[in-house]
């Protein structure tokens, strides 16, 4: 069985992130939806023309470039993985008093 594989859409050309809009989030370009609410929504199980309905402002290019720019965070996190304390905050040591 042959599967069909779009090719990978430049995420560039479709996201951006101004200091002006949603205060530096990425979002979709020439809107204000950014891309986590986009990768939440197709979490949850949202389909891509339930997403649209949610946000007119959307096109399917912005939810294919919000899973590329995804996959491209994923595969960076393969190059330099997550330590298993990387959720965790850091914390100070105790000062010592004299």
């Amino acid at each position: 069985m042959r599967v069909l594989v779009q090719p990978v859409i430049d995420w560039r050309k479709y996201l951006i992130s101004r200091r002006d809009v949603v205060g530096g989030r990425l979002c979709a370009k020439g809107t204000r939806v950014p891309v986590a609410v986009i990768l939440d929504s197709l979490a949850e199980g949202a389909a891509s023309d339930e997403i649209i309905t949610s946000y007119p402002s959307l096109k399917t290019a912005h939810i294919r470039a919000a899973i590329a720019y995804a996959a491209a965070l994923a595969r960076e996190e393969e190059l330099t993985p997550l330590s298993a304390d990387a959720h965790k905050t850091r914390r100070e040591p105790a000062r010592r008093t004299g």
